[in-house]
């Protein structure tokens, strides 16, 4: 398989590219999948708004005690929230060449506030990534998701099961399903996203969108960003 790699400083008396991508779709589409593979091609850093709220909840913290009792019933955080959160990832110096943001945004309000901190911050406009997966296929897919809370792997009943059932493969830790992996939070957290992503994907559908048929396996679906994003390299690079 061809690799994209990252694109890099030009030589002299050119600019350096600076690469934004966004990966969009449903809860469950595998974002978080396709945002490791192009991690470590683009050797960019990957920023998933669902882990950094999963990591506040973890810990504790005011504003986890808050997304919790949100997410445990498939709501969605408000957007200034998400905004700030962001806003303030992005700027570390880590970001200073680009970044991937896996989920972010979710709302045409988020996409016009990420354009305005991107010309704040000096980076292009964003190449996006849109996954697309039936929402019955994804119902099933998330219901069937179980993680380790020892080593933090995460494993699917159907697609990607342990050899040993409801043990880590890793640790030998028992098996977790996250609370909001049940099929009635699921369907409320599809519905929010349909509500309020649709005027995003719009939004977007003008400027550089790729619609990617996300129901595949990962590299099925890897191979297709691949493609779609291929042409967009030469901006990335300053060509």
């Amino acid at each position: 398989m061809a690799s994209l790699t990252r694109p890099m400083t030009a030589s002299a008396g050119k600019r350096t590219a600076r690469v934004v991508l966004l990966l969009i779709g449903p809860p469950g589409c595998g974002k978080g999948t396709q945002a490791e593979r192009l991690k470590e091609a683009l050797r960019l850093p990957s920023i998933s708004t669902g882990e950094m709220i999963r990591a506040e909840i973890a810990a504790g913290t005011p504003l986890g005690k808050l997304a919790q009792g949100v997410t445990i019933t498939g709501g969605l955080l408000g957007d200034d929230i998400i905004n700030e959160m962001v806003s303030a990832r992005v700027a570390k110096p880590d970001c200073a060449n680009g970044f991937l943001l896996d989920g972010y945004p979710r709302s045409l309000p988020q996409g016009r506030y990420l354009s305005t901190v991107l010309e704040r911050l000096g980076f292009p406009q964003p190449t996006v990534v849109h996954l697309d997966v039936p929402f019955e296929l994804l119902i099933e897919r998330t219901c069937c998701r179980r993680y380790c809370p020892q080593c933090g792997h995460n494993y699917n009943l159907k697609s990607d099961p342990t050899k040993r059932e409801g043990l880590c493969d890793h640790c030998d830790t028992k098996l977790l399903q996250r609370a909001d992996d049940c099929e009635a939070t699921v369907r409320n957290r599809l519905a929010a996203y349909s509500r309020t992503t649709s005027p995003l994907i719009e939004y977007y559908a003008s400027q550089d969108y790729h619609r990617v048929e996300a129901s595949g396996t990962a590299d099925d679906v890897y191979q297709q960003v691949f493609q779609r994003i291929s042409t967009a390299r030469q901006t990335w690079r300053g060509d």
